[in-house]
C-alpha cells in the first residue's frame, strides 16, 4: 500500500508515484484537460486529468487520488499529481453555503458563524485558527523555558467570589454551581506548590457585552509566579511570554510585531493627564490613543500601563505602597486593545481578612493557601481571540473564534 504524502511534500517526490487524500477544494474543466485541486492539512495539490470528459467530483468531495508527481512551477508547491486514479471516499450531501475556492470569504459573519463546521475550512479562515494555536504553543515553550509548570483547574465552582464579572449558574446535581471567571483562585493556590504555574484554558462571563471585542466564553491564557519583588517582575515575564508566542507566528502570514527588549511603560495618572481624561478606567477611545502614543514616542505596538486605581482591581491585587489609592497592578495594550490584565497580589493571611468585604465562608477554601505561607506573587491573563484578532487585523473577534458564545449565539 503506497503511503500518503501530504500536499505541501509533493515537490520532494518528483517522478515517484505517490499517493495524496483531502478534499476537493475545486474543479475546473478546460478544453483538453481538466483540473482538480486537493486540500488537506497542509494546502493545496494540483492534479491534471488529461481527459477532459473524466467524470470530476465536487467540491468537497473526500478523495483519495494516486499518480506521477511532476514539476510544474505554476501548480500550488511547485508541483502536480498527473495520470491520476481518483477514489471517493465520501460525498457531500449538500453544497457549501458559500465557495470555499474564493480567495476571499464572500459570506458576511452570520453566514460563516451559522455553518462554521464547514466554513472554517476555508483557508482564510482555517489560517486565523493556526495562527491562534501556533501562539498558545509558543506561550508554553516561553514559560517551560522559565521554569514554569502547566496546570488544569476546575471550571465549575462552588462559589461566585471574583469581582468584576458576571457568573453562569448551573445545577451542580442540586446544588447550585458556577463556571469559573477566571482560575485566578487556583493559580494563586498553586504557586505554593510549584512556585510558577500557567493554564490555558476557558473562562466564562456572563456579561451582556454585544461588541466586537467580547465573549462569553474565550481561552484565557494564565500565569502566576511567585517570590517576586513587585509587579515588575511579571511584566518582565509577561514580556518573554509575548516575544515567544510572536517567535512562534512568524512565517504565519500575518503582521508581525516587534517586541521590545523592555517594552515601555507609563503610569495611569500619567495615562490620565495625556488623554485628558479623569476616570478610573480607560476607556476603549483612550486605549488607542495611547497606542498610537507608544508607537511614536517609542516605536512600539505595546504598552504597559501600570498603577491603576485599587478601586478598579479586585481586592487580592497589591496596592503600591508609594502611592495611596493606587495598586501594582497593569494591562498591556497592544495595537489599541488592552490584551493582558495582571498585577501582583496580596500574600499576607491577614491581609486578606482585612480586604475581603463581608463573609470570609465563601472564601475559605481560597483562603487555605495563605494561612500556611504564600511568598510574595502576581501574575497575569491574556485573551486569546484578542490576540488572535489583533494579529490578523481581524474587525471582529468572532471571525477568529471557531464557535464563538456570546449574548446571541449558543450553536452549531
Amino acid at each position: 500500500m503506497i503511503s500518503r504524502v501530504m500536499s505541501a511534500e509533493l515537490a520532494e517526490h518528483a517522478g515517484q508515484r505517490v499517493t495524496i487524500a483531502g478534499w476537493v477544494h475545486r474543479r475546473r474543466r478546460l478544453k483538453s484537460v481538466s483540473f482538480l485541486i486537493v486540500r488537506d492539512r497542509s494546502g493545496l495539490a494540483q492534479v491534471v486529468a488529461a481527459e477532459p470528459e473524466s467524470v470530476l467530483p465536487v467540491e468537497e468531495t473526500v478523495v483519495r487520488v494516486t499518480g506521477v508527481v511532476s514539476a510544474n512551477p505554476q501548480a500550488p508547491g511547485g508541483a502536480e499529481l498527473v495520470g491520476p486514479e481518483i477514489e471517493v471516499l465520501a460525498e457531500p450531501a449538500k453544497a457549501p453555503p458559500f465557495d470555499l475556492y474564493r480567495p476571499v470569504v464572500p459570506a458576511s459573519l452570520p453566514t460563516v458563524l451559522d455553518h462554521a463546521p464547514v466554513a472554517l475550512r476555508h483557508p482564510l479562515l482555517k489560517a486565523a485558527l493556526r495562527i491562534s494555536a501556533a501562539s498558545v504553543a509558543g506561550f508554553r515553550r516561553a514559560l517551560d523555558g522559565l521554569g514554569f509548570t502547566e496546570i488544569h483547574t476546575p471550571k465549575i465552582v462552588a462559589s461566585a467570589t471574583e469581582s468584576g464579572a458576571n457568573v453562569f449558574g448551573i445545577d451542580y446535581f442540586g446544588r447550585p454551581a458556577f463556571l469559573a471567571q477566571s482560575p485566578q483562585f487556583y493559580k494563586q493556590a498553586m504557586v505554593g506548590v510549584f512556585e510558577r504555574v500557567y493554564e490555558v484554558g476557558p473562562v466564562f462571563r456572563a456579561e451582556p457585552h454585544d461588541t466586537v471585542r467580547h465573549l462569553a466564553q474565550y481561552t484565557s491564557l494564565d500565569a502566576e509566579l511567585g517570590f517576586v519583588r513587585d509587579h515588575r517582575d511579571v511584566m518582565a515575564v509577561l514580556r518573554e511570554a509575548v516575544h515567544g508566542m510572536v517567535e512562534s507566528v512568524r512565517g504565519l502570514a500575518v503582521a508581525v510585531p516587534e517586541v521590545p527588549e523592555e517594552i515601555p511603560a507609563i503610569h495611569f495618572t500619567e495615562a490620565q493627564r495625556l488623554t485628558g481624561q479623569d476616570e478610573p478606567d480607560l476607556s476603549p477611545e483612550q486605549e488607542r490613543w495611547l497606542s498610537e502614543w507608544a508607537v511614536r514616542e517609542h516605536g512600539s505596538e505595546f504598552l504597559f500601563v501600570t498603577g491603576y486605581p485599587m478601586a478598579k482591581r479586585p481586592f487580592y491585587t497589591h496596592p503600591d505602597p508609594d502611592r495611596e489609592g493606587y495598586s501594582n497592578g497593569f494591562d498591556l495594550l497592544f495595537r489599541g486593545l488592552e490584551l493582558v490584565t495582571g498585577g501582583q497580589r496580596l500574600h499576607r493571611y491577614e491581609d486578606y481578612l482585612a480586604a475581603i468585604e463581608g463573609p470570609l465562608e465563601p472564601y475559605e477554601g481560597y483562603l487555605q493557601a495563605f494561612a500556611y505561607g504564600m511568598p510574595p506573587h502576581g501574575g497575569f491573563a491574556l485573551g486569546l481571540e484578542r490576540w488572535t484578532a489583533r494579529l490578523t487585523g481581524a474587525a471582529n473577534i468572532r471571525e477568529v473564534t471557531a464557535f464563538p458564545r456570546d449574548l446571541h449565539r449558543l450553536s452549531p
